[in-house]
Formats: structure tokens, C-alpha cells, sequence
């Protein structure tokens, strides 16, 4: 579920063990960060396919370890560029992918230019304070081209296993969650147009032959993850 890393001060401190943190978590789902890290991508990529969008470039907002990034670089396209507030851990994304078309900044060294065709984030805005999550979403907004997709995940707070599985993990427990529906309010008031709201990883490894019906029920508030998609309007 959360693999990326963000605003949250002190975030250098849990860069080293970041991964046995978030898999200690993650055990009692019977998956690894990978499993998670895949599924969102493939969804993602679903969708493009069926609104026939084809992203050239990627940010990977709050890209942490750089776990989202590995997988987003299979979608066939020509750059990434993961930002985060600690260099902790950019320094580890940056050693874990030497593709060239993937470059890693701190957050503040990188001024939004309007030129990204999708960015992505997963849960990252749960670690960021109230008061400075439109400042994050505005971000965002001034690094896309007009028309760009913004991919928000975030940990679903109305899933009892979610809170478990943060309530495990260090860096996770004192996040203040959002749901589907704040998220839906933070990025319209940021200046997007909601394409679709969906729910995924209903079941755990132990159900796994349940899984099958997961695109059936993604638009019920049951899956430990959601993600809004977006868009800022063309002619923006």
C-alpha cells in the first residue's frame, strides 16, 4: 500500500530501513510492496489504454525509495522524474534504478514548468500537514501540461485492514488519512476534473482466488487503496 515517502519531517531517519518497516506492515496482508507497487500501475495503465492516452513523461510525486518508479518506467515512457523532501531515500531510488531516463530530485530543486503529461503519487499526502496539502496538489497542477492525468493514491481510511497495516508501520501511525472523498474535494479545489474514482486490494493473499472479482467491485469503498484520477483542464 504506502511505499512512497513525502513532506513528513524526519523522513531521512527511516530511509535505511524503510522497506523492513513497510514490510513488517505489510506481512499480514501475505504481500510484499511489489505486489502493491504492480497492481496500481497495471490499473493505471488500464485506464490509459481505454481513454487511448499515452504519457511521455512522469512525475512521481513524493517517489520515496523510488518503489512506484521502478514499475512506472515500464509504461514505455521516455523520462520519470521522482521529487521528494528527503535525499535519504532519493539517494537509494537513485542507486536501486540507473535507467537514464529516470532522474531524482529534491523537491524544492525542481520549479514545476507544465510539461509533464502524468504525474503519479501514492500515499503521500497522508504524511503531509492540513495546512500545506494545496500548496502539494498546486505543485503538481503547475508540473502538467495542460490536459496532463494525475494519478492520487492514498490508503483508504474506511478499510479496517488499512488502519492495521499503518498502525504497524512507524512512519504510518500518526498520518492524518484522507478518504476518497476528501481526496475527490483537495484536487477539485486544486483546479482538476475527477475522471473516476476506484477501490483495489480487497483481498488478501489468503483469498486470492477472490481477486478475480476485484474490477467488478471497484467502485465500492472496500479495497485498501483508491485512486482519483484526474485531469487539468486543457487550455490551463
Amino acid at each position: 500500500m504506502n511505499s512512497s515517502k513525502d513532506s513528513k519531517p524526519g523522513f531521512d531517519d527511516y530511509a535505511a530501513g524503510y522497506d523492513a518497516a513497510l514490510a513488517q506492515g505489510l506481512s499480514v496482508s501475505g504481500e510484499t510492496k511489489d505486489y502493491f507497487a504492480q497492481g496500481r500501475v497495471e490499473w493505471l495503465a488500464g485506464q490509459l489504454r481505454e481513454l487511448q492516452y499515452c504519457p511521455g513523461s512522469i512525475l512521481d510525486f513524493g517517489c520515496g525509495v523510488g518503489t512506484n518508479s521502478t514499475v512506472l518506467l515500464n509504461l514505455g515512457i521516455s523520462s520519470l522524474l521522482g521529487v521528494d523532501v528527503s535525499e535519504s531515500s532519493l539517494d537509494i531510488a537513485r542507486r536501486a534504478i540507473p535507467d537514464p531516463r529516470a532522474v531524482f530530485s529534491v523537491l524544492n530543486q525542481y520549479q514545476p514548468q507544465g510539461r509533464c503529461d502524468l504525474a503519479f503519487t501514492n500515499g503521500v499526502f497522508h504524511h503531509i500537514p492540513l495546512a500545506e496539502r494545496a500548496g502539494a496538489m498546486d505543485y503538481i497542477y503547475r508540473a502538467l501540461r495542460p490536459g496532463g492525468l494525475l494519478a492520487f493514491w492514498e490508503n483508504n481510511p474506511w478499510n479496517p485492514g488499512t488502519r492495521y497495516v499503518m498502525s504497524r508501520i512507524p512512519f504510518d501511525r500518526d498520518a492524518i488519512t484522507l478518504s476518497a472523498r476528501e481526496a475527490q474535494g483537495l484536487v477539485r479545489a486544486g483546479g482538476f476534473e475527477v475522471l473516476r474514482t476506484d477501490f483495489l486490494f480487497i483481498f488478501p493473499k489468503a483469498l486470492g482466488s477472490l481477486r478475480k472479482l476485484e474490477p467488478r467491485l471497484a467502485k465500492f469503498p472496500f479495497g485498501a487503496q483508491y485512486q482519483v484520477l484526474c485531469q487539468k483542464p486543457v487550455g490551463r
